[in-house]
């Protein structure tokens, strides 16, 4: 995995690598150590994916403060 810092204080880009052939391809996308060790040494507890059925469709991520405040992976 790769990780570039963006200009947003704690904002980071992780770029998976991905392993491929003709049959497709295999992605390790999150692993806890790798995350510990070079974005937070935090605990990742939920995962969430969406899928937006039509094409254009905009989601965006939303801030939350404390007492509900969730990090964004």
């Amino acid at each position: 995995m790769q990780f570039e810092r963006l200009a947003i204080s704690d904002v980071v880009k992780i770029t998976p690598t991905r392993f491929g052939d003709h049959r497709g391809y295999f992605s390790e996308v999150f692993k806890d150590a790798w995350f510990r060790d070079n974005i937070a040494d935090v605990s990742f507890v939920q995962d969430n994916q969406s899928l937006s059925a039509t094409p254009g469709t905009v989601r965006g991520l939303h801030f939350q403060l404390e007492p509900f405040g969730q990090g964004k992976l």
